[in-house]
């Protein structure tokens, strides 16, 4: 019989852990004091196969399923290391592999799955519309043979270390469609050709090494032939990515509740204070064991969501609550084990306070809690828009 508690892909998990054995804390610490990329680290992700595990062999990629994916990265975080650098590699080539013409994936896969080309920007969130993507205003305006975008988008990770991005605009006006969702467009820009000839890139400094910038288009031209399905239908092709996304980032949740965990627990048992082990006392033992329960739920559904997905069943309310849930529980863990650690925790040295900024981020981004809720109020229980 199959050990119900045994983790999914052990192999996966123990080659992803000794690989980042050789990135430990100072490695990251370093890079996070200049807000530097992790160049090296994703290098040697791209050149274990890590970051291709979801492109099917046939293109160069191992053809494995969300599952072994949620492995890599609960893996990656963890091990105290942070796949935001380059988790993007792994779903955003999902709108070439689902919608894209035969001659766009011989074209772009197999590149992406040998690190030749990174795929790593995803250009949805605008300035003024924020999660309401209907109302995004980017226009790309047909010329010809090309398409000629102006606009401008925000908080949108890695473009300045992306050779490709997935570009959402519009190609009809928003009050000329049929509904709001109709009349967006999906675009591949190549961002080696597009910089300085109509794209503008500014990096916006954060509390956290997440390398996210503003883009400004103006006048960009971009090939009719880097349309990735139908005019008009991008935000359907769209929306099939956002829920792998979702299901992988909460995977990175529950890696940073276990990083935190074991490092409360750890230092719980060795610190001693008042002639005993601090984890003595209940005051410090029962949160950490409330985080553990918290995180060991929230990690069967993300393992739900993503056997779903893996399944082609509709997985839109239990992608969101993956991320919602595992959010939610990692960061209840990183205040737990700051406060366990008490000054301890503060120092860099630790890791934990890095750790503490990074989990942090997934409460907001993707989506928000709060979009999460109105979509199981809505959709779920039936209750009327709020918006």
């Amino acid at each position: 019989m199959t050990d119900p508690h045994a983790p999914s892909h052990p192999e996966i998990r123990e080659a992803v852990a000794k690989l980042c054995a050789g990135f430990p804390g100072e490695y990251w610490r370093a890079l996070d004091r200049d807000r530097t990329y992790p160049t090296e680290f994703v290098r040697t992700l791209t050149e274990a196969g890590f970051l291709s595990v979801l492109i099917p062999e046939e293109y160069g990629g191992s053809g494995l399923g969300l599952g072994a994916a949620t492995a890599v990265l609960e893996e990656i975080h963890r091990s105290g290391c942070n796949g935001g650098a380059c988790h993007a590699q792994m779903y955003t080539m999902g709108t070439i592999l689902r919608h894209g013409t035969a001659e766009q994936k011989a074209r772009y896969l197999p590149a992406i799955a040998s690190g030749e080309l990174r795929l790593q920007a995803f250009g949805v969130t605008e300035p003024t519309s924020g999660t309401d993507t209907t109302r995004l205003t980017t226009f790309a305006r047909r010329d010809g043979d090309n398409y000629i975008v102006n606009g401008q988008k925000i908080w949108i990770s890695r473009a300045e270390h992306s050779d490709l991005m997935v570009l959402l605009c519009r190609t009809t006006p928003r009050d000329e469609a049929a509904k709001p969702s109709d009349g967006m467009s999906v675009l591949l820009v190549d961002m080696r050709e597009a910089v300085g000839k109509g794209l503008t890139i500014r990096p916006i400094r954060t509390m956290l090494n997440h390398a996210t910038t503003e883009l400004f288009f103006d006048n960009l031209v971009v090939p009719a032939a880097n349309l990735i399905g139908a005019e008009g239908k991008g935000f359907k092709y769209i929306l099939d990515g956002m829920n792998a996304e979702r299901i992988l980032i909460a995977s990175e949740c529950i890696g940073d509740g276990r990083f935190f965990i074991e490092r409360a627990a750890a230092y719980a048992r060795e610190r001693e204070v008042f002639g005993r082990p601090i984890g003595q006392n209940q005051g410090i033992q029962f949160p950490i064991a409330r985080a553990h329960v918290q995180l060991t739920a929230a990690a069967l559904m993300v393992d739900k969501a993503a056997a779903m997905f893996d399944s082609g069943v509709p997985c839109g309310t239990e992608a969101n609550m993956a991320k919602l849930l595992s959010s939610e529980a990692s960061w209840y863990a990183a205040d737990m084990c700051v406060q366990t650690h008490g000054g301890f925790g503060f120092a860099e040295e630790y890791d934990i306070e890095r750790k503490f900024r990074e989990t942090r981020l997934y409460q907001v981004a993707p989506i928000s809690t709060n979009l999460i809720l109105s979509h199981v109020g809505t959709h779920v229980l039936g209750l009327p828009k709020s918006f």
